[in-house]
């Protein structure tokens, strides 16, 4: 079930050797004397071996057996061990979350005091922007793309869907600044659920735009994405728009329950599929995604830069979704023990805080609480195509300025490919995010 071709070579090795291996006979037997007497090879491959026979518990009801499963994984797993370790530690920890939820009130006890601060949520969100590469790469890459996509302009409008860290806007102001025929009118349209974090940013953008003397107006909007009112994005007339989506497209794959589901959006989008004799339905059973895209092509961006984690995580099984997840991050767990000491508190926040919650929402969570609907970009790709955008293929220039990026990073496992006009940044061959380009066509 694990094998997958081109898969990673991370250090995570019983990860990819336990598809060619089976256990050796004494493993298979009471586990208990076993333990302590594990190497860490054989401590791996037993580790997946039990994260697999409890999902296939937890998915058939037999709680009873997923819990003497649960009991064996806490033994042998630790969020300040190994890379098979701490994986096991955090999918362990969803399985028992998604057994949790099937007792809503013993669920909803347990979590009455989670305390959740904002401030240590942005601060762990930089650290994994400091520490790896993915976010500064993507913000590179989508800087270059919008500066060569507004050449000449005099107006423009940014929207950005999910406004949450200034940096990447900083570095554009500067760069439009610098523009040979001067800067352009800057119009920056902010989306963030939190008004805190909108505030942030304006501060921020504001004064830097001040300090280089370029035209600014910040505009936030207040409300979470699938609640977007595209009218409040006041696009006028003149203006050349740009759209940035950092890995929150794949939030509205979710189911909609919204009894108006039916939009006037979507019906303008298969009315234009029909006329131009296509019969091919929209790839999502999601009608949320595809009005919402379609709501985007009706602005008439002149380019909008996606980027998603380039994986398949929206299985409806639960086994095959651990089974794309334990690859996927696998390589991220791989990534920060390249770049930080296992005793790392950093290093243990980004885990719990953005890793953690990434695996326990897709494994534990369905419906219109599954957030974390991470698609490849060969589907996100013919998603754009279908709903009216065209490719435009991201430069030499940008590629150039990624890998010198990269390079800073000082490790060898992190590469970037081409795909299709496309960027996919990897971990060794594991791809894991992908950037690419799109424009408004007719």
């Amino acid at each position: 079930m694990f094998q997958e071709e081109g898969s990673s070579s991370v250090t995570s090795s019983p990860l990819q050797m336990f598809p060619m291996m089976s256990l050796p006979p004494s493993l298979t037997m009471s586990p208990y004397p076993w333990l302590k007497d594990l190497k860490p090879e054989e401590r791996g491959l037993y580790l997946i071996h039990l994260l697999v026979t409890c999902a296939n518990h937890v998915s058939q009801g037999s709680f009873e057996n997923a819990n003497i499963a649960l009991d064996q994984i806490s033994h042998l797993a630790s969020p300040n061990g190994d890379t098979m370790q701490r994986i096991a530690s955090y999918f362990s920890e969803a399985l028992a979350d998604r057994i949790l939820r099937t007792w809503p009130g013993i669920y909803k006890a347990f979590r009455s005091t989670k305390i959740s601060f904002l401030s240590e949520e942005i601060l762990v969100r930089k650290m994994f922007s400091d520490f790896l590469p993915f976010t500064k790469v993507a913000s590179v890459i989508a800087n270059q793309a919008i500066i060569e996509a507004m050449e000449g302009e005099k107006m423009v409008h940014l929207i950005d869907l999910n406004a949450a860290d200034p940096t990447q806007w900083r570095a554009l102001i500067q760069d439009l600044r610098a523009r040979p025929e001067g800067p352009p009118h800057l119009r920056i349209t902010g989306i963030h659920h939190r008004k805190e974090v909108l505030d942030h940013m304006a501060r921020i953008l504001t004064q830097e735009a001040e300090k280089l003397d370029l035209p600014f107006q910040f505009n936030p909007i207040v409300c979470k994405l699938e609640n977007l009112e595209f009218e409040n994005l006041r696009v006028k007339t003149g203006e050349a728009l740009a759209i940035s989506s950092f890995t929150q497209l794949h939030t509205l794959l979710a189911p909609n329950n919204d009894p108006r589901n039916g939009s006037h959006l979507q019906r303008e989008m298969l009315d234009k599929d029909n006329e131009s004799g296509s019969s091919s339905p929209p790839l999502s059973s999601s009608a949320r995604i595809d009005s919402f895209i379609s709501g985007l092509w009706g602005l008439s961006p002149k380019i909008m830069v996606v980027t998603e984690q380039d994986s398949d995580h929206n299985g409806k099984g639960l086994m095959e979704r651990l089974s794309g997840a334990l690859y996927f991050y696998a390589a991220l767990f791989d990534c920060l023990e390249s770049s930080l000491p296992r005793e790392s508190l950093e290093r243990l926040k980004m885990e719990k805080m953005v890793l953690g919650e990434e695996i326990k929402n897709i494994i534990a969570c369905e419906g219109v609480e599954r957030k974390e609907r991470h698609e490849k970009l060969e589907k996100w790709s013919q998603r754009f195509e279908f709903c009216g955008f065209a490719n435009v293929p991201l430069s030499y220039y940008a590629m150039l300025q990624a890998k010198r990026l990269m390079q800073g990073f000082n490790c060898e496992g992190y590469n970037i490919k081409d795909e299709n006009g496309c960027v996919v940044i990897c971990w060794q061959d594991r791809p894991l995010f992908s950037v690419s380009a799109w424009r408004y066509r007719r």
